[in-house]
């Protein structure tokens, strides 16, 4: 099994970017924190030019069910999707949180993470 699931689209970076943010809010769960960091590294004087945005999200029902569960869930959360350039293409994609939940050998959070990472799958698919 990949650890991540990918999805390439036709569109620019920025809307890319836009049209995630609109199906991940469709499907229920918000952003908390996005970072670019072509802009994050030139800022800070380095030449790097390729878009490489970062989105933390979350659910907050689903959040609160793992964390009561196993609160050292919170090593991986909240649920990172990224968007980026590559070879005059762009990506979107995620690492699953099935793989992540894996890591911890907790049997009993795979239905979770299984549920998270279809309706995250979902979102990737409805914004290409």
């Amino acid at each position: 099994m990949d650890v991540n699931y990918e999805v390439k689209t036709r569109k620019s970076f920025i809307m890319a970017v836009e049209d995630l943010k609109e199906s991940l809010t469709k499907n229920k769960f918000g952003v908390l924190w996005e970072l670019n960091f072509k802009d994050k590294l030139q800022e800070k004087g380095l030449d790097f030019n390729q878009n490489f945005m970062v989105l933390e999200v979350c659910n907050p029902k689903q959040a609160k069910e793992v964390l009561e569960l196993h609160i050292e869930v919170g090593y991986f959360l909240p649920c990172k999707m990224v968007v980026y350039e590559k070879e005059n293409s762009v990506f979107m994609g995620m690492v699953r949180p099935t793989s992540m939940i894996g890591l911890l050998g907790k049997t009993e959070l795979l239905n979770i993470a299984y549920q998270v990472e279809t309706i995250l799958k979902k979102a990737l698919d409805e914004a290409v």
